[in-house]
C-alpha cells in the first residue's frame, strides 16, 4: 500500500469514527446519507475541477442532490477562500472517499468545532460559601423561610443584593432601614444572600428566594443597647422570622434580655449570634445565652483565627477571616497589584491616593530619601526606619506613580500614612511577595487602589452569617422540623475540627450545609444531639467590635 493511500485510509477511518461518535451521541445513524462538514485542500489551480467534481453549481449547491432530491440545499459549499487552496463543503458521508482519492486533493480534514477560548462567567465564590458547603445545597425552597438580619441597615439597590422580598421598618434613632452609614450590616447580608447575578459575590443563599427582615439598630457608630436588641428581636418574630442573625455582642448579659430569646426559642426562632472578637476566655452576649447559637470564626485553612472568643458557650464555627462581602455603594475598596503579569495581594494604606498607575517597577530601598530614579515608575521600598508617609513621600519627591511597601518580618504589611494624604496609590505586600518583587525590577507594573461595592471584613460577625444562612438553607429542605431540630442537626452534623468533640474554640465544628441536610434526610426531625450549656449573666448593652489586624473587624 502506497503512503497516499495509507494516509487516505487513515483520514477516511478517522472521519467515520468522528461521524459514528457523533451519531451515538445524539441518535441513531443514518448510513451513507449523513452529511459531513469538511475541508478539501486542493493543488494550486485545481479549483474548477475539484467544484465539477462535486457536480457544484454556479450556487455553490450540489446540483446533483437538486436533480436527484428536489432541492436539498443542505449539501453546499460552506466556505470559498481567495488566498488559500482551499474549501469547506458539506456533502454525504459517501463522497468522502471519492474526494480522498480525486488527484487534485491534497487532504480532507473535518471542519472542527472551536471554541472562544474563555471560560463562563462564574461569581465570585467567597471561600467561605464552599467552607460550609452552601454551594451543594438547593435553596430553591428558601422563600420558605424567612431571615432577620439585625444590624446597622441594608443598601437597598445594591448590584449583589435583593430587592424582593426584603423588608423593614424605619426607626427614629436610627433612620432608614434601607440605607446603611456603618457598612456591617450590609456585608452581613450578601454573606447570607447575595445574588448569582453575574458580578460581584454570592452569598450562602444566592437565587434571590430567601425572605429577609431587615431591623436597623447601628447608625454609622455601630452600637446600640439591649433595650434595642430586644425589640429588634421582637420585630423579627413579628414579621415571621426563623432565623435571627445578631453578628454584634458586649461583654455583660441582661437576665430580660436572656429570658426575651429564651421566649424566643419556644416561639419556634432560631437566634444565631457572633460569640466576640476579643480573643479570650470571656462570654460575649446575646451568643452566650442559652437560647442562642454562639458562632467562633476560622480562616480558610478552618483555624480558629486569634480573635476569637474561646467559650464553654459556642456552639459553632463558621469562616470569619478576609470575608469578601458586599458593602454600601463605594464604601468598599478595591486593591490590584500585578508585576509582570503575576498577581499579588496587597492592602491599600490608609491615605493612599484611590487610582490606579502602570509604570517599571523600580528598587527604591528603605525610602528614607527621594527616589530619583523612580520618574514615571512604581516604588518598591522596604520597611523600616522611616514612617510609611515619609516612605510614599520619597516616591512622589522622585516622580514615582506608586508605591509598593514590602513587609521586613514575616506576614502581610498592613500600613497608615497617619494622616498624610499621597497623590498616588500606596500599598503594603508581604515579606515574601517583596522578595519575589526584588527579582522583577524593571517589569511592567500596575498597582491600584480604587473605590469598590464589595470588601473584606474579619470578626465572628462574619461568621454568624454564615451559620445562619445555613440554618435557613437547611431548614428550607426539611420545613417541618423545628429550630430546635435545625440546631440539633447542625450540631451533629458540622466537621469535627480542634480537639476531639465539642471545644470551646470550634464548639462542635464547623457548620456544614449538606451535612445536615443529609442528616435530617437520615434521621428526621426530633432528633437531639446532646444539651446546651449554660453561660454567665449580668448587665451591658451589645456593642460593636474592635478593629484589627487583616480588616475591619467586625
Amino acid at each position: 500500500m502506497s503512503n497516499t493511500t495509507k494516509n487516505s485510509a487513515l483520514i477516511l477511518a478517522a472521519l467515520s469514527l468522528a461521524v459514528s461518535t457523533a451519531v451515538n451521541a445524539h441518535g441513531p445513524a443514518h448510513a451513507n446519507n449523513d452529511k459531513e462538514r469538511v475541508i478539501v485542500e486542493f493543488k494550486p489551480g485545481s479549483k474548477d475541477q475539484i467544484e465539477a467534481f462535486l457536480h457544484l453549481d454556479d450556487d455553490g449547491y450540489l446540483d446533483e442532490d437538486e436533480k436527484d432530491g428536489g432541492g436539498n440545499k443542505d449539501n453546499k459549499i460552506l466556505q470559498r477562500y481567495k488566498r488559500f487552496n482551499a474549501m469547506a463543503i458539506q456533502v454525504p458521508h459517501s463522497a468522502i472517499h471519492g474526494l480522498m482519492n480525486n488527484p487534485n486533493v491534497i487532504s480532507v480534514t473535518p471542519d472542527e468545532k472551536r471554541y472562544a477560548m474563555n471560560t463562563q462567567w462564574e461569581p465570585n465564590k467567597p471561600y467561605g460559601i464552599e467552607l460550609v458547603q452552601a454551594d451543594q445545597v438547593s435553596d430553591a425552597g428558601a422563600g420558605s423561610r424567612t431571615v432577620c438580619i439585625i444590624d446597622s441597615g441594608y443598601d437597598l439597590g445594591h448590584p449583589d443584593l435583593q430587592t424582593t422580598g426584603v423588608t423593614g421598618v424605619n426607626d427614629s434613632g436610627t433612620g432608614t432601614w434601607y440605607t446603611d452609614e456603618n457598612g456591617h450590616g450590609t456585608h452581613v447580608a450578601g454573606t447570607i444572600a447575595a445574588l448569582t447575578n453575574g458580578e460581584g459575590v454570592v452569598g450562602v443563599l444566592p437565587s434571590g428566594q430567601v425572605n429577609l427582615h431587615i431591623v436597623k439598630v447601628f447608625s454609622a457608630s455601630g452600637w446600640a443597647y439591649s433595650s434595642s436588641l430586644m425589640a429588634a428581636a421582637e420585630q423579627c418574630a413579628d414579621y415571621g422570622a426563623d432565623v435571627i442573625n445578631m453578628s454584634l455582642g458586649g461583654s455583660r448579659a441582661n437576665r430580660t434580655e436572656e429570658r426575651a430569646f429564651a421566649q424566643l426559642n419556644d416561639a419556634g426562632v432560631l437566634s444565631i449570634a457572633a460569640a466576640g472578637n476579643d480573643g479570650n476566655t470571656r462570654h460575649s452576649y446575646p451568643a452566650s445565652y442559652d437560647a442562642v447559637v454562639s458562632v467562633a470564626a476560622v480562616d480558610a485553612s478552618e483555624q480558629v483565627a486569634s480573635f476569637s472568643q474561646q467559650t464553654d458557650q459556642v456552639e459553632l464555627a463558621g469562616p470569619g477571616v478576609s470575608v469578601l462581602s458586599s458593602v454600601p455603594r463605594g464604601m468598599g475598596e478595591k486593591v490590584d497589584l500585578v508585576v509582570a503579569g503575576t498577581a499579588f495581594e496587597a492592602t491599600g494604606m490608609d491615605g493612599t491616593a484611590r487610582i490606579e498607575a502602570t509604570g517599571a517597577l523600580a528598587n527604591c530601598g528603605i525610602g528614607d530619601a527621594p527616589c530619583n530614579d523612580a520618574v514615571g515608575k512604581v516604588c518598591l521600598i522596604e520597611r523600616g526606619v522611616v514612617s510609611f508617609a515619609e516612605k510614599v513621600q520619597a516616591c512622589e519627591a522622585g516622580g514615582g506613580v506608586g508605591t509598593v511597601v514590602y513587609n521586613n518580618e514575616p506576614g502581610a504589611l498592613l500600613g497608615t500614612l497617619g494622616g498624610y494624604s499621597a497623590s498616588i496609590p500606596a500599598v503594603g505586600v508581604s515579606d515574601t511577595d517583596g522578595a519575589a518583587m526584588l527579582s522583577q525590577v524593571g517589569a511592567s507594573t500596575t498597582v491600584g487602589v480604587t473605590d469598590s461595592d464589595w470588601a473584606y471584613f474579619d470578626g465572628t460577625s462574619m461568621a454568624s452569617p454564615h451559620v445562619a444562612g445555613v440554618a435557613a438553607l437547611v431548614w428550607s429542605q426539611h420545613t417541618t422540623c423545628t429550630n430546635n431540630d435545625i440546631r440539633n442537626a447542625l450540631h451533629a452534623s458540622a466537621k469535627d475540627l480542634g480537639a476531639a468533640g465539642r471545644d470551646n474554640a470550634y464548639g462542635y465544628g464547623l457548620v456544614q450545609a449538606k451535612a445536615a441536610v443529609d442528616y435530617l434526610t437520615a434521621n428526621g426531625c426530633g432528633g437531639s444531639t446532646g444539651g446546651d450549656t449554660g453561660g454567665d449573666t449580668g448587665g451591658g448593652n451589645p456593642g460593636g467590635g474592635n478593629p484589627g489586624k487583616g480588616g475591619p473587624k467586625k
